[in-house]
């Protein structure tokens, strides 16, 4: 591995410690070249998916996107000479060729991120589940092919799989985004269960809210049910993909006791045990 590789590699994976350690630590239970690939995957979502929060106008945001999708589809005047000179694109491109990993998944992931630079409001609870399967669950269907695993079932289990984290993610986030009137939940959901969007605003924790909130954890056990039965009869040498619903079901579950402006947290060395047994069992669990 030559100098410059070694240190985007370096950066890449200093970036995902820092900002997504539930995949970090994951990448720790593989092979130093399949966690290079992981850790370029996940330093390009951590780019894409804070976009929002780096900017304070829709149109910056749209811009950045706007360069991750030039880059990877090779458009754009001296696109190529600023991708090498960025350490995420350089390894993400390396990843991509190294791999035979689709563009137009990462192209899916950008577009779905348009989403978060705006404040509509989700309209329902189909259009979340999209913006889960086109995130959370392709990188979790990116990582198995990177280990060299693609499948029609493994789709589906990651499919699932995104689901349960896209769900646990916007109950953890929903401080963040009510702070900057951004609603992740539901619209239908919300109108079921009588929440208003102004108390939301507000960080108004009340018998509605706290309603929705559980309807949301009920499907996320749900996928997590259907996830891990079918990974149970999955190859074991791809079981590792999934390594992060371990944290992910950790955190799940601390979600039963928590008040919805107060979101707990799981220690780096919580994530780490929490991982290590996962990665220990067999049949993997999580």
């Amino acid at each position: 591995m030559s100098g410059v590789g070694s240190d985007a590699a370096a950066f890449c994976a200093d970036l995902v410690r820092a900002q997504d350690f539930r995949t970090y630590a994951a990448s720790l239970f593989v092979a130093p070249d399949v966690r290079r690939g992981w850790l370029a995957l996940a330093a390009f979502n951590a780019e894409v998916a804070h976009v929002r929060d780096h900017v304070s106008q829709p149109l910056p945001g749209e811009i950045r996107l706007q360069w991750w999708r030039d880059v990877l589809t090779g458009e754009g005047q001296g696109t190529r000479g600023e991708a090498e000179a960025n350490p995420v694109a350089a390894e993400l491109l390396r990843a991509i060729a190294q791999y035979a990993l689709p563009v137009e998944s990462f192209v899916r992931l950008i577009d779905t991120h348009v989403f978060d630079v705006y404040d509509d409001p989700m309209p329902d609870m189909a259009a979340l589940e999209a913006h889960c399967r086109d995130t959370s669950a392709a990188l979790y269907e990116l990582r198995a092919r990177v280990l060299g695993a693609s499948s029609p079932d493994i789709a589906r289990i990651a499919d699932h799989a995104g689901i349960v984290e896209g769900l646990v993610d916007v109950i953890l986030a929903l401080p963040k985004h009510a702070a900057r009137r951004q609603l992740y939940l539901p619209g239908d959901l919300m109108n079921l269960h009588g929440v208003i969007a102004e108390e939301v605003f507000l960080h108004q924790a009340n018998a509605p809210l706290a309603e929705a909130l559980a309807h949301l954890r009920r499907e996320a056990r749900s996928q997590m049910v259907q996830a891990m039965t079918m990974l149970a009869d999955a190859p074991q040498a791809v079981r590792r993909a999934f390594l992060p619903l371990a944290v992910v079901g950790k955190i799940l579950d601390r979600l039963e006791t928590s008040a919805p402006f107060a979101p707990p947290s799981l220690s780096r060395l919580g994530m780490l045990w929490t991982t290590w047994r996962a990665a220990s069992a067999e049949p993997f669990r999580a």
